[in-house]
């Protein structure tokens, strides 16, 4: 563990997890600076974000380019992704018979994590598709590879003590794609509760009593007082087991409880740009999983903004916040990607070279674009961790959302295959969300043979001497 920084006052500090403010808790309503410890993995200092991962992976990276090329401190990944729509006897998932050692987490051994990576897992992915079932009183719906099925709180607290993540992310009884009604708000924290309490004393039931796994705590995305029984009980009889707090919805830091202020807290994914992400930091957000860094790579876009952002007064209008590298232009574009920029993309390649690998469909332009965009988000963050340091942040936000655009730029180009659950069907007979990539071989036997027919008056005989009948046949 590294040492006490003097920037860093006493936070909040568990057996598994140390959290430390550079100002005093009490200071509620601005952006704060912090520092998350996890025994054995890297400090992270907040506001900083998460790396949303696809079964365990960063989308179009390997787990050493990961490692040698990224500045990645931790990865979420869900277990919604592992499993096949429920946990029977026969349909074990491959994950839970993963052998490991006492000592090592088989969760991070099955993915082939790096081992100072903090490892995050949640019931669902980042952003998750609406289900088209309900939870009920002991299980939220899930969408699978092979389907729709319910996780039970149960199986769920199993899951965790099977994997040992380092932090888990208890169930929340939480609607995706539209607004609970009044009856459903009514029963969402007590689901919660009796979920959160399941997890809890499922954790602590370790051989030697200690639980290896840290837990963060959901703050419903509805009004304080509709939780209020919930939040109650989680300050002040679950205090003691709880490490942090995880929001979907940024507003509803107003609804923390104070004496839980000095916890670290994480967004899952309802920040849809930078602005987005300046905003939740505005109200004291400290982490987060961003899935539009991926969106903007699978759409062939470079990002391009900083933070502070420097004033161009040479460019009419709001910058764009990225650089669309299907476009022609850069066909014969010899300079990185964006100038000055260390990444490894910017540092080894220039734009026609991605530009080519996009329109070729090569897996690696998409590889490329993903190392250049998690950089940019790394510099984005460490000068905002600055900003607020100085003091300086308010000032600063208001410059960014003046000099660049407020919303990414358009996809123009096609993007690389999707998988099944990675988007939302439109129904019977709606568009193909992949266009047909191969068709039946007999099929195209008789596509080559049409092609290759001669025309009326062609000459036979020489026809017979290629064989060409025999070809045909």
């Amino acid at each position: 563990m590294p040492a006490a920084n003097p920037h860093f006052m006493a936070g909040h500090s568990s057996k598994l997890v140390s959290f430390q403010l550079s100002r005093p808790q009490s200071d509620k309503d601005r952006p704060r600076v912090g520092r998350l410890t996890f025994q054995g993995r890297n400090p992270i200092d907040t506001p900083h974000y998460v790396a949303v991962s696809s079964r365990g992976a960063v989308p179009h990276l390997s787990q050493d380019m990961t490692r040698d090329n990224t500045a990645i401190r931790a990865l979420y990944t869900a277990v919604e992704e592992f499993v096949e729509k429920a946990f029977h006897q026969s349909q074990v998932p491959p994950v839970f018979n993963f052998p490991a050692s006492s000592d090592e987490s088989p969760l991070r051994k099955f993915i082939a994590l790096q081992k100072d990576a903090l490892l995050i897992l949640g019931t669902r992915r980042v952003p998750p598709l609406p289900c088209p079932a309900s939870s009920t009183s002991s299980a939220i719906s899930i969408i699978t590879s092979l389907g729709v099925g319910m996780l039970e709180y149960t199986d769920y607290a199993e899951a965790v003590q099977k994997l040992r993540p380092d932090i888990v992310l208890a169930m929340g009884d939480v609607l995706f794609g539209h607004k609970p009604g009044m009856k459903r708000k009514v029963v969402m924290g007590d689901r919660t509760l009796a979920w959160l309490k399941e997890l809890i004393s499922a954790m602590e039931n370790e051989e030697d009593g200690t639980p290896r796994t840290a837990l963060f705590a959901p703050i419903l995305p509805i009004e304080a007082e509709q939780q209020n029984y919930y939040l109650g009980a989680l300050q002040d009889e679950l205090r003691d087991s709880v490490s942090g707090l995880v929001l979907y919805d940024a507003a509803s830091v107003d609804a923390i409880p104070d004496n839980l202020r000095g916890l670290p807290r994480l967004s899952l994914g309802d920040a849809t740009s930078p602005h987005k992400l300046l905003d939740a930091m505005a109200l004291g957000m400290d982490a987060f999983t961003i899935p539009f860094i991926t969106d903007v790579t699978d759409a062939g876009i470079a990002l391009d903004f900083s933070f502070p952002a420097q004033s161009n007064a040479n460019f009419e209008g709001r910058l764009p916040l990225g650089i669309d590298m299907w476009s022609s232009t850069f066909a014969n574009d010899i300079s990185p990607l964006l100038t000055d920029c260390p990444c490894y993309t910017c540092t080894n390649h220039h734009k026609a070279f991605v530009q080519h690998l996009l329109n070729a469909k090569e897996m690696l332009g998409w590889v490329l674009l993903q190392l250049h965009n998690h950089h940019i988000i790394d510099e984005f963050f460490a000068g905002a961790r600055d900003s607020i340091q100085s003091g300086s942040f308010e000032g600063d936000r208001v410059l960014f959302e003046k000099i660049y655009a407020a919303e990414l730029p358009a996809k123009t180009g096609q993007g690389p295959r999707v998988r099944g659950y990675q988007f939302r069907s439109e129904g019977k007979g709606g568009p193909r969300k992949n266009p047909i990539a191969y068709r039946p071989l007999d099929d195209g036997k008789e596509k080559l043979a049409e092609a290759a027919l001669p025309s009326p008056d062609a000459d036979a005989e020489h026809l017979e001497e290629q064989g060409f009948a025999e070809k045909v046949k």
